[in-house]
């Protein structure tokens, strides 16, 4: 069984990466690997309500980062659409590409530690399209947008979700990840970026926007661009409040935004105001990578429910007698299975009698787990968001991404080995 569950699930995989030679969408080749990984599972099992229960336990996680993601999409779409974005863009005053790289890659780095990567990477996606007109350009930066927003997030408690399950799991503390893995999460992102400053260059034509070309007033702009902004920023606040799902905290600023919009275009035509509505703004975002993310998020939770990711994690740990190599490999293969998993079975293999609060190899594991997704476009929730809003190709990542990722997830790897004697007792 596990094996027939391996083959559909390697064969489903290279359907997505070979979504354009195919001329399939990867979201019906995620649809059907999942499908079928689980139909084999409960075929095999000997008691099938055990199995269906395991699904619908795992679509409980799934659908809150669906629900997540469409929420966040959401609102940047009903920013979008009120030109919220031009109060950033005409703040930025260069025309230089090598300058607006260095600054979208900066704000997708310290943007990602205060909310997650996965709605850094869908704000800064919409933003980039503003700064860079040549899609080929766009897509270089947006692989740098990809790289930064993981890279941020991994050392900050609330910015990336494997960051989080440690400290909610009191593996590590908040002060202590912020302090140990700023240094290489800072190389991660800045040896990527210094390479890539050397394939852009010259400057770029920007559109002029007068107050004519603007549909919505000065006050309107701001106001739901600070309103927005506000409700992403407001998730792990109410995360950490609530202790509920961070999709409660997304649909809620949802709805605030919702009742906001529909007061403020209250007297106005309802054919103007209609393309400002919530309803618009749900009717553009990218269905097909909310149903490509349900797919391969199924896909790997009949991995983990069959028990291949624990056992593969285990087979690492007990024949590599290397803690930074296991690390480090782990790290490597979240970029072909998700994260999460790898992390609950290291969680659940260790505990903190083997590797006490702020070991070094919960704060190792934080980081390769949170940067090597990377190092492949399908590999982190910030890929994937990136690859469905630009139609970004699996193997131009791979040809023009991957290497670089690849540098500084081990630069920043190296440079936390060789800072650890000097922070830690263990």
């Amino acid at each position: 069984m596990e094996l027939t569950i391996l083959v559909v699930f390697i064969v489903g995989y290279l359907a997505i990466a070979l979504e354009h030679p195919l001329k399939i969408n990867k979201a019906a080749a995620a649809l059907i690997t999942g499908v079928l990984c689980w139909t084999i599972y409960i075929f095999f099992a000997k008691e099938p309500n055990l199995v269906s229960g395991e699904l619908i336990e795992h679509l409980g996680d799934i659908a809150g980062i669906l629900f997540f993601l469409m929420g966040a999409m959401t609102i940047v779409e009903l920013i979008d659409a009120h030109d919220g974005f031009q109060v950033i863009t005409s703040r930025i005053k260069t025309d230089n590409k090598r300058k607006i790289l260095w600054i979208i890659t900066i704000l997708t780095f310290f943007l990602s530690a205060v909310l997650d990567n996965l709605t850094t990477a869908i704000v800064m996606t919409s933003l980039s399209r503003k700064l860079i007109s040549d899609r080929q350009e766009r897509m270089i930066v947006l692989g740098m947008v990809i790289i930064a927003s993981n890279a941020g997030g991994v050392w900050s408690p609330i910015g990336d979700v494997t960051t989080t399950m440690l400290w909610i799991g009191g593996r590590i503390t908040a002060n202590n990840i912020i302090l140990k893995l700023f240094i290489p999460s800072v190389v991660c992102t800045l040896l990527p970026l210094l390479l890539f400053s050397l394939k852009i260059k010259g400057t770029e034509v920007r559109e002029e926007f007068t107050a004519t070309t603007y549909r919505t007033t000065p006050f309107e702009r701001r106001f739901i661009l600070a309103t927005g902004i506000g409700a992403l920023l407001f998730v792990p606040v109410f995360k950490t409040v609530t202790h509920l799902p961070p999709f409660m905290g997304i649909l809620l600023g949802l709805g605030i935004l919702w009742i906001l919009t529909e007061i403020m275009h209250l007297k106005k035509a309802d054919s103007y105001k209609s393309s400002f509505s919530v309803v618009n703004a749900l009717q553009k975002i990218d269905t097909p990578s909310i149903l490509f993310f349900l797919g391969i998020l199924v896909a790997v939770a009949a991995l983990q429910s069959t028990g291949m990711l624990s056992m593969f994690a285990v087979f690492l740990l007990r024949t590599i007698d290397n803690e930074n190599a296991i690390v480090m490999m782990l790290g490597l293969l979240s970029a072909i299975i998700d994260n999460v998993p790898l992390v609950a079975a290291a969680m659940g293999m260790y505990d903190l009698t083997i590797y006490p609060v702020d070991h070094f190899f919960w704060e190792f594991l934080a980081y390769c787990t949170g940067t090597g997704g990377s190092a492949l476009i399908i590999g982190s929730a910030a890929g994937v968001a990136v690859m469905g809003m630009e139609q970004m190709d699996f193997f131009w990542y791979v040809k023009r991404i991957t290497l670089y990722a690849l540098l500084g997830y081990v630069a920043g790897a190296l440079v936390y080995i060789a800072m650890e004697p000097l922070f830690s007792p263990f």
